[in-house]
């Protein structure tokens, strides 16, 4: 038998995988935030070395060692692992976890108010990406209106000071739980037997969030909050037992403004030229050409083109308060068993003050100018208008989200040949109001003053401009939305592994999995649907002094187009509890100016699954020293899901464009699924030459779908449209989306610590998670569109599809008509409440089924590491590319959930120096142009595209001496701004200004 190479030998299982995890991608070490961070690489773990044995942790305090340390294990790997590791105890790379994984070659961040929350892998979006922590499965919960779509975890939860690595497995194993088909990312804690002596360490920080010094009013933020750290560890002299705790606190102060078409884009076919003045007229399309002359460049029949419903600009103030804490205890009663028995918590509380103005189109007397092509929208779009509303809302969002996790794990070296662990652990997150008004309330405002309206779209930001001003004698409370959200998710689990070591070539690992997931959503809303105007007694009723007078531009001062003298730049910012007391006293009560507890929509999934896997390793010589690991995972999972869902028993037409549906009493109901997979996988690898190495793996992993494409309940919106309503029903028997996954990768080390790579990947997907529509009715509703009244204000009228002229003819012509109650003061404000025998109202009801459709991501990854000699400089960068034939076809309408979400290029390049006394590293990050949703809204489903987008973020650490040390970040550095459009570029979604962030801070350890 030959000799076998160290680096594989199992018997030195523990100090080849911890040194490989202790220094794992440090070059992804380079990601904005820690002057002691690295620049970003990838080193990848061996399947056969990575399964077995408790991690043991390689403290690395400089750069320099970090990257000769990762790259001298990346090449005796076999299997795709990239990694990133804190340099020393409570010193990660970065405060956002995100930001630190986005430095990986393949691995893009979504941010939230600027700051990283879910990742996205080698074209697989968040939702099929899989966050473990401490090899667990993690729950994640997010109020978003509806039941979360996406499983993934946000990274925002947790602050990184106590998290001692993340490991980023690329290919899949057999012995990970499924869901991971991008990426299945393990948060390691912090553990004290690892950090073996006794340290304690704290950090303070200060942070400035340019932000938060622009925002209106009660909105401004404090200029500098701070963030504080502290950690200590210890054990036993005689090394049985162990404790660590860390805790951190963070405030942060910060905002944004953003200008967006909120409720979407509408799209047609082509031009409607006939009937578009009879009862078949189409809402919210152009009108024929012989009645629009001040429509340039109407689109062609043969394109489809698109309107939009409305435009918004708001302004939002945030203040986040993060507490995380850990508690790590470890004992060892004999030799060959270590206990851990852990507690993590991550608690986030968000207080949002926004102010906004908007202005909304009734699709009647349009002008402006078009685009030529196909998709087709406007540069230019306008209304002709009279006494219309000027609207402007306040709202305040206060949330709470809550994590906690508690867990055993027991290791227990039976023999010199044969291991066992066995875990057990509960996690549940939850997400729900911090305030009894609720999750999420709005009140709205408006004055009639608005004349003729249009929006530039031809730069990257839109401009409102309209005939009309300010004047606070005529401004009015109208509707208001009291939102109450509930998310909870539950996981408990039990795994039981094990290994056996043949022989010093070839080892077997066994496993069996036990895993409940339960996911909850429920929600109230309390609603008054006064946007019309004309209610709580008119503009007498709220006292003048409440509307503060400022300036829309100043806002928005980094996005091209907004110094536009068109702009109607004025609006009123107000404080909601001012604004609220104003309405109670006008309403004589605060029945509907407060949320319900009362969870009339309340959705339940309980998803049970049970796994077991093997998976053999072997290294041997043939020609080449060569290693191999090959498994397979077998996988099954029952879904139920009962549900509580509300029962509509009314409809009535209150404005133009708003139909509410009135709810009374609840029904049960309930829905089943099942599914099971076999799951094989391999992993190849070979040293071809001293400094060249292959490496090839194969395997299918699957990604389970949304919850809100499996819970069974139906939801109706309560708000309907002139063309309709909208609703949903889950489908829990969906199959989860599938992926068989080959990867070829190369690497050649030219000198110490230097190298050049290049990965090949490949993913067929099928049973593709397909949203489909059917049109129908639901509860026998009826709707007044339609019926006999508003036929007639359609012809012998001649409103055709205008909504505004079809409400003012009928309140002219019939008065007194059963369920017409024409408003107090007259024209198109008053109530028309359907009755039955007027036409059924007709839902688009949204549901889930599999899709037969096979689809391909092909991608390339390029890494490059240059270290320049000794004298401290280094740079590294990464390169990714992706394609698929899952894109989205912009001249179709309709949705088209066929589509893969967040697929697209990245790349990073960072440059470093580095000696004892100084750190500093510049490093940039970008992101090429993606979908992000196919979003859905109120007029149809369209795409949603974020546009390309690069971060320029700096740090400097100072080490005073060995115990202290001095740091400064720069976040942002050159201001940029975000944008999203629709179909295409002038279809704005919207742009959105955030601001840099600088943060200061130290940390001593004793």
């Amino acid at each position: 038998m030959r000799t076998p190479r160290p680096a594989l030998r199992l018997t030195n299982l523990a100090a080849a995988s911890g040194l490989l995890f202790a220094s794992a991608a440090v070059l992804a070490q380079g990601a904005p935030g820690n002057p002691n961070a690295g620049p970003t690489a990838s080193t990848s773990v061996p399947q056969a070395l990575a399964s077995t044995t408790q991690l043991e942790t390689v403290v690395v305090t400089g750069i320099r060692r970090s990257l000769e340390t990762s790259v001298n294990l990346k090449r005796s790997s076999s299997g795709l692992v990239d990694g990133i590791v804190a340099e020393d105890i409570g010193k990660f790379p970065d405060t956002n976890l995100a930001e630190s994984l986005s430095r990986i070659s393949g691995v893009s961040i979504d941010r939230a108010n600027g700051e990283g929350t879910r990742i996205t892998v080698r074209g697989m979006g968040p939702d099929f990406n899989l966050v473990l922590l401490n090899g667990r499965q993690m729950p994640g919960a997010s109020l978003d209106g509806s039941a979360p779509s996406s499983r993934s975890f946000d990274f925002s939860n947790l602050a990184s000071d106590g998290v001692a690595a993340l490991e980023v497995y690329k290919t899949s194993r057999a012995s990970s739980p499924t869901g991971g088909m991008g990426a299945t990312v393990n948060v390691r804690t912090q553990r004290p037997f690892d950090i073996k002596e006794t340290i304690a360490s704290i950090g303070v920080k200060m942070v400035a969030d340019q932000s938060a010094r622009r925002l209106p009013g009660e909105q401004q933020g404090k200029k500098v909050t701070p963030e504080l750290s502290g950690i200590y560890s210890t054990q036993s002299n005689d090394g049985m037992f162990g404790i660590a705790l860390m805790g951190t606190y963070q405030v942060r102060d910060s905002g944004y403004s953003q200008a967006n078409v909120s409720s979407g884009w509408k799209t047609f076919n082509g031009i409607q030229d006939n009937d578009w003045s009879g009862p078949n007229a189409v809402w919210g399309g152009l009108p024929p050409a012989a009645q629009a002359g001040e429509i340039k460049n109407r689109p062609a029949v043969d394109s489809i083109y698109s309107v939009p419903q409305n435009l918004n600009y708001s302004f939002t103030g945030v203040h986040r308060e993060r507490l995380n804490g850990q508690l790590v205890m470890q004992f060892k009663p004999m030799k060959d068993l270590v206990g851990t028995l852990d507690f993590v918590m991550s608690e986030q509380k968000f207080r949002q003050r926004r102010n906004d103005i908007s202005a909304w189109f009734n699709f009647g007397g349009q002008f402006g100018e078009f685009q030529t092509g196909s998709p087709s929208s406007p540069v230019i779009y306008g209304e002709h208008m009279t006494n219309s509303d000027l609207a402007m809302g306040a709202s305040r969002i206060s949330t709470k989200n809550k994590n906690q996790q508690l867990g055993l794990n027991l290791k227990w070296k039976a023999t010199d040949a044969l291991n066992f662990e066995f875990d057990a652990h509960r996690a549940t997150a939850t997400s729900g109001a911090n305030d009894p008004l609720g999750t999420s309330v709005t009140l709205g405002t408006a004055s009639l003053v608005r004349g003729d309206t249009f929006v530039d779209f031809s730069n990257k930001f839109p401009v409102l401009s309209m005939v009309g001003g300010l004047d606070p004698t005529k401004q009015e409370l109208q509707g208001s939305v009291f939102g109450n959200s509930y998310q909870k998710n539950q996981v408990s689990q039990v795994q039981a592994k094990g290994n056996w070591r043949i022989d010093d070539d070839s080892s077997l690992d066994f496993g069996l999995t036990l895993t409940e997931v339960k996911n909850r959503s429920a929600f109230a809303n309390v609603q008054r649907d006064t946007w019309g105007g004309g209610a709580a007694g008119g503009p007498a009723a709220m006292p003048d002094d409440i509307w503060k007078t400022d300036s829309i531009s100043k806002y928005f001062s980094r996005i091209p187009g907004s110094n536009d003298p068109r702009l109607f730049n004025q609006f009123y910012t107000f404080n909601f509890e001012d604004l609220r007391a104003a309405a109670i006293k006008a309403l004589g009560s605060d029945t509907l100016l407060k949320a319900s507890f009362d969870w009339q929509d309340d959705y339940r999934t309980t998803e049970k699954s049970q796994a077991a896997f093997g998976q053999y390793n072997l290294a041997w010589e043939w020609g080449m020293p060569m290693e191999a690991a090959v498994g397979v995972r077998y996988e099954r999972t029952k879904v139920g899901s009962p549900s509580t869902e509300k029962i509509p028993v009314s409809v009535a037409w209150v404005a133009n464009n708003e139909i509410p549906i009135s709810f009374s009493g609840t029904r049960s109901a309930s829905r089943q699924g099942k599914y099971d997979y076999v799951l094989p996988s391999i992993d190849l690898s070979a040293d071809v030459t001293n400094d060249t190495k292959l490496r090839v793996s194969y395997g299918q992993t699957i990604g389970r779908p949304g919850w809100n494409a499996i819970q069974g309940g139906q939801r109706i919106d309560p708000l309907a449209r002139i063309d309709g309503g909208v609703a949903s029903v889950g489908n829990p028997d969906l199959r989860p989306l599938k992926s068989s996954n080959i990867d070829f990768s190369a690497e050649h080390y030219y000198a110490k610590s230097s190298y050049i790579a290049a990965s090949y990947f490949r993913k067929s997907l099928k049973d593709y998670n397909q949203a489909v529509v059917e049109r129908k009715n639901l509860f026998g509703l009826n709707t007044p569109i339609g019926n006999a009244m508003y036929n007639q204000a359609q012809t012998a009228g001649g409103c055709g599809a205008d909504s505004d002229c079809i409400r003012r003819y009928i309140f002219a012509n019939f008065p007194t008509a059963p369920g017409v109650s024409p408003g107090a003061a007259g024209g198109s404000i008053g109530t028309i409440t359907a009755q039955p025998t007027d036409p059924l109202l007709m839902f688009n009801v949204g549901s889930f089924v599999n899709n037969d459709r096979t689809s391909k991501i092909n991608g390339i990854e390029l890494n490059a590491q240059h270290i320049f000699g000794n004298s401290g400089f280094g740079v590294s960068a990464n390169f990714t590319k992706v394609k698929s034939n899952l894109a989205y076809d912009n001249n179709k309408r309709g949705g088209q959930t066929d589509v893969l979400v967040g697929m697209g290029d990245s790349g990073n390049l960072v440059g470093f120096f580095e000696n004892e006394t100084w750190t500093t590293r510049l490093a940039y990050n970008w992101r090429g142009k993606f979908l992000a949703a196919n979003y859905d809204g109120v007029e149809g489903a369209q795409p949603l595209y974020v546009e390309p987008f690069g971060q320029l973020d700096w740090s400097v650490g100072y080490n005073v001496n060995q115990h202290l040390r001095l740091q400064f970040e720069a976040i942002n550095l050159t201001d940029e701004y975000t944008r999203t459009h629709m179909r295409n570029e002038n279809q704005v979604g919207a742009v959105t200004q955030l601001g840099r962030r600088i943060m200061i801070g130290a940390r001593y350890k004793f």
